[in-house]
């Protein structure tokens, strides 16, 4: 399966981080995505193109500040685990990690470019230079 890891120090305290980006509801927001749906472990997202893809909420943990979810219900994805860590840089501030694994391989890129795009977008929004 193909692997793509994402960066971004944030200027933010880690719990203002993860009360914004570590929302499933909320990730429409930051990331490059035109609708979020939610309903108990189950999360929809639309994207740009109209395309809508089911995820499975596998983790919710607001004491680690991690989320894991996995895409399901989706003929061209037959393997996917996405993980987004918020952590403190032991300066107060943040460390957004966001990972994808998935199969096939190069749909890792696809998702691992608009992580990129993504974190970027939540760091100028929290940081207030939107």
């Amino acid at each position: 399966m193909g692997t793509v890891r994402r960066e971004q120090h944030i200027e933010c305290s880690p719990a203002t981080t993860w009360d914004f980006i570590g929302d499933p509801a909320r990730l429409h927001e930051w990331f490059p995505l035109t609708d979020c749906r939610v309903d108990g472990k189950k999360r929809w997202v639309t994207t740009s193109t109209g395309l809508t893809f089911e995820e499975d909420i596998v983790l919710l943990d607001h004491e680690l500040r991690r989320f894991q979810y996995t895409i399901v219900n989706n003929p061209l994805v037959t393997g996917h685990l996405g993980t987004l860590d918020v952590m403190d840089d032991g300066h107060g501030h943040t460390l957004a990690v966001y990972s994808t694994t998935m199969k096939p391989d190069v749909l890792a890129l696809v998702i691992g470019g608009a992580a990129g795009v993504g974190l970027k977008k939540a760091k100028s929004i929290l940081e207030g230079t939107v």
